[in-house]
């Protein structure tokens, strides 16, 4: 009966092409971030620069964000999710210009194109973020919420699985040449898919709102709701403290000594635990003591993570990223779920934007945390301080949000 329930949502035709899309789209980001850390890295040998990498990302990610989720909440959200998806296209074919015509322009300002096409990627990503997490509720109808996050959690972490480990072979192997190649045709694809789907009608709006009061009303809406708000922080404060990602060339470089394919090894091994967890979640939902689970998820990620950044064996560590991931996936599906079913129609896309703001930027600030504090604590040291605050917010976050702990997720779908 679950896996019958689990495997009906696909029988929604612009559902199968979006999920395929979607994988697609976050294999190329995956590729693209392996490829782009490894790039810069022996371009400078800077663990500083390995930060501003998401850095560049964040800041105009954040700065349109906002507004990315009120033009969600009032345009066609598959047209928008289609022009960012150009643009996209168009930064992986310029990094993959930067290794053939345009080498010479890497050879005098170093790594500073790359990171001016970085800051383009991340304004396209600004704006898609809410458009995605807006669309896909209008493609299932409400009680297929609970799958279609599991769903997408399982389509993104086959992406970031397989994208770094195959960026880093086709690195490896190949050159980089192939590898921005086969990056360009991955972000293509999903281009392309998102035309077969067809245009969804928003709720009319009876009030046009200035973009300040529309902007401030979901912002008020998720301060209010406890239950979000703390889920919210809490993925936020634990992404950008707890994660090493930004790091793994320099583990994989000087502490592990595994090469680039030992980095594609090292980003992947955190997305295959996801995946199989996210898999496992299609048929089971965390929908009963959900708010007691996902406390307990954040806390075993900044465990893993602590144990990553003291560990000196490859597969050790590749075993901790593997069951960090794990904890990770069920703590995206809550939230997801929680977002899902939480949020009116009509501000989808505001939400899904603050969303955005809390989490989604803090993977890229958490870079450039990790690479400032990596510049004064080491690299393993920035690791062990970042885990052992991960854990100290789960121990806050239990005491102060109790509407959050005593979560049941199956009284709301």
């Amino acid at each position: 009966m679950k896996k019958n329930l689990s495997l009906a949502i696909f029988q929604h035709k612009d559902f199968r092409f979006f999920i395929v899309a979607r994988f697609f789209m976050v294999l190329a980001i995956n590729i693209q971030a392996t490829i782009v850390g490894w790039q810069v890295y022996e371009l400078t040998g800077s663990v500083l620069d390995l930060g501003l990498v998401g850095l560049f990302e964040a800041i105009p990610s954040i700065l349109v964000s906002l507004y990315a989720g009120h033009l969600a909440d009032l345009r066609d959200r598959r047209n928008i999710i289609v022009v960012c998806l150009f643009f996209l296209l168009v930064c992986s074919l310029t990094l993959f210009a930067f290794t053939g015509p345009l080498f010479y322009l890497l050879e005098t300002y170093k790594a500073y194109p790359i990171f001016l096409v970085i800051l383009v990627s991340g304004i396209a990503r600004g704006f898609i973020s809410p458009a995605i997490f807006s669309f896909v509720t209008q493609l299932v109808p409400r009680e297929h919420y609970p799958h279609s996050a599991a769903w997408m959690g399982t389509s993104f972490q086959a992406g970031a699985v397989i994208g770094p480990a195959l960026g880093g072979i086709v690195y490896g192997s190949l050159g980089i040449h192939w590898a921005y190649g086969l990056d360009s045709i991955c972000i293509g694809l999903p281009f392309l898919l998102f035309f077969w789907i067809k245009k969804r009608s928003l709720p009319e709006s009876k009030v046009k709102e200035p973009l300040k009061d529309s902007l401030l009303k979901g912002l008020k809406f998720v301060l209010k709701n406890e239950i979000m708000l703390g889920a919210m922080a809490l993925d936020m404060f634990a992404v950008l403290f707890g994660g090493a990602v930004a790091l793994l060339p320099v583990f994989a470089k000087d502490i592990l000594f595994v090469g680039s394919e030992g980095l594609g090894y090292l980003r992947a091994a955190p997305s295959f635990g996801a995946l199989i967890m996210a898999y496992y979640l299609t048929y089971k939902p965390p929908l009963e003591k959900s708010g007691k689970v996902l406390l307990s998820c954040v806390f075993g990620f900044g465990i893993c993570m602590l144990v990553f950044g003291l560990s000196h064996s490859f597969y050790l560590s590749l075993f901790a990223l593997f069951l960090s991931g794990v904890f990770d996936s069920v703590s995206v599906v809550v939230r997801s779920t929680i977002m899902q079913t939480m949020t009116p129609e009509d501000m989808r896309g505001r939400v899904s934007a603050i969303n955005k703001v809390f989490i989604g930027s803090s993977n890229e600030i958490g870079a450039f945390e990790s690479g400032i504090s990596a510049k004064f604590l080491g690299t393993v040291g920035s690791v062990v301080f970042g885990a052992t605050m991960t854990v100290f917010i789960v121990m806050f976050t239990y005491r102060m949000a109790p509407k959050l702990k005593e979560l049941e997720l199956k009284n709301w779908v």
